[in-house]
C-alpha cells in the first residue's frame, strides 16, 4: 500500500455518468479515494452511503470523496441510483482492470479486485492518510475526518504566525 508522504499518482477514469475524473481535475481540494472490492455486496453498500452522508462535512473541509471499485459505468451507475448516492462520484477502475488500484498498491491480484482501503490526498497531491481495512468491515469514516480536521486546523495554525 502507499505510504502517507508519497505523492499521489494521477490517474483518469471515467464515474458513473460516464464523466472523465482525474486526481489533478481537483485542484486545491483534498482528495479521499474509499477504494472497495465490488458493487452490489452489503459491506461496500454501506461505505459508499458513508461517503454520501458525511458528504457536506467533507465539502466544509475542501475534502472530495471518490469511491472506487473495478466495476463498470454501467454497473456503477445502476449501484449509485439503486443506494439513492446522488453526489459522490463512484469511480469505476474498469479498465485497466484495477489500474488506479495497481497505482495505489491495493489490488488483489488474486481475487481481482481492489482490497478495502482509504487514502487521503492533500491539496498538494501528497497522501496523508492510508489505510486498509478487512474485507467484512466498513471503514470508518471518522478516521478519514479526524485527519481532515487535523490538517486543517494546522493550516488555520500555520495562517495566523505573524511573518517577520
Amino acid at each position: 500500500m502507499v505510504a502517507v508522504g508519497e505523492q499521489a499518482p494521477d490517474f483518469s477514469v471515467l464515474d458513473q455518468n460516464g464523466n472523465e475524473t482525474r486526481l489533478s481535475g481537483f485542484p486545491g481540494k483534498r482528495i479521499i479515494l474509499s477504494f472497495h472490492p465490488l458493487a452490489w455486496t452489503s459491506i461496500c453498500s454501506r461505505q459508499m452511503r458513508a461517503l454520501e452522508t458525511n458528504r457536506e462535512a467533507f465539502d466544509a473541509l475542501d475534502a472530495v470523496a471518490l469511491g472506487i471499485s473495478v466495476d463498470s459505468v454501467p454497473c456503477k451507475r445502476a449501484w449509485g441510483e439503486s443506494l439513492g448516492i446522488k453526489k459522490t462520484r463512484l469511480l469505476a477502475d474498469f479498465w485497466p482492470h484495477g489500474g488506479v488500484a495497481q497505482m495505489y498498491s491495493v489490488f488483489d491480484s488474486a481475487k481481482g479486485y481492489s482490497r478495502r482501503a482509504n487514502i487521503v490526498i492533500d491539496e498538494f497531491r501528497h497522501i496523508i492518510f492510508a489505510r486498509e481495512y478487512q474485507a467484512t468491515t466498513v471503514p470508518d469514516m471518522q478516521d478519514v475526518l479526524d485527519v481532515l480536521q487535523a490538517q486543517e486546523k494546522n493550516r488555520r495554525a500555520e495562517e495566523q504566525v505573524p511573518q517577520i
